[in-house]
């Protein structure tokens, strides 16, 4: 049985796992790697989905949801200061995207159904449970439920019941390129911020996975600060 996937590609660690991990077997017969831009706070993260998916040698495709973004409220988007801490924390509330993950799942699935591919995949993680309820196990069974009865189309995601310190343990086996990904919300080009809840999750992923971490942040330390390390 063949495998084609649409990997959802925001140019972060997890999602630029998530692409190696579903090209790493022998069934992989096409990919398409898919940036969505909803109207993030910078453009950052594009250039590094650029980026990972020339690495693999695979096609990126950009869908437009910046009518979507503009009609939500969230921190991601722009409105009001991004919050820092471990996404544990209530602030981190405020980096919801109401619904954003079923908007971009359904709109990858319609793309995947055009390509006649055979699945979506999103790097949503165990991590993500707490302040996201559309990262959740049950919300990704719900999703595929609809894409398969909509199109026929399945929504993976292999990483669902995992940490993010597993899945750098996996990146690591596979080799990503994780020096090409971006995960700060601040967006700026001199390095991470080091203290958003992205970089505090990056930062100690990698230090619990045991992978060396290369990435530059502003505040190197603040992750032990906040999860106590």
């Amino acid at each position: 049985m063949t495998y084609k996937p649409v990997v959802l590609l925001s140019g972060g660690m997890d999602s630029a796992t998530a692409l190696a991990y579903s090209l790493d077997g022998p069934d992989v017969v096409d990919a398409l790697a898919v940036f969505i831009d909803y109207g993030q706070r910078h453009r950052i993260e594009f250039e590094s989905s650029k980026a990972v998916a020339a690495h693999y040698g695979v096609p990126l495709t950009v869908l437009d949801l910046t009518t979507f973004g503009a009609s939500v409220t969230s921190a991601l988007t722009g409105d009001g200061e991004i919050p820092h801490g471990h996404y544990t924390a209530d602030t981190m509330a405020k980096t919801v995207v109401p619904n954003r993950n079923a908007t971009m799942l359904m709109a990858a699935t319609g793309i995947a159904a055009s390509h006649h591919m055979t699945e979506v995949v999103t790097a949503v993680h165990a991590g993500d449970h707490a302040i996201y309820p559309d990262c959740r196990p049950e919300f990704i069974d719900a999703i595929s439920t609809a894409a398969q009865l909509g199109c026929g189309v399945r929504i993976g995601a292999p990483f669902v019941h995992l940490s993010k310190a597993q899945i750098a343990r996996i990146g690591n086996r596979l080799g990503v390129p994780y020096a090409l990904t971006w995960s700060c919300y601040e967006g700026d080009r001199a390095g991470h911020c080091g203290r958003c809840g992205t970089c505090v999750e990056r930062a100690e992923a990698f230090a619990h996975a045991g992978v060396t971490d290369r990435t530059v942040y502003t505040d190197p330390d603040y992750w032990r600060q906040v999860t106590g390390a």
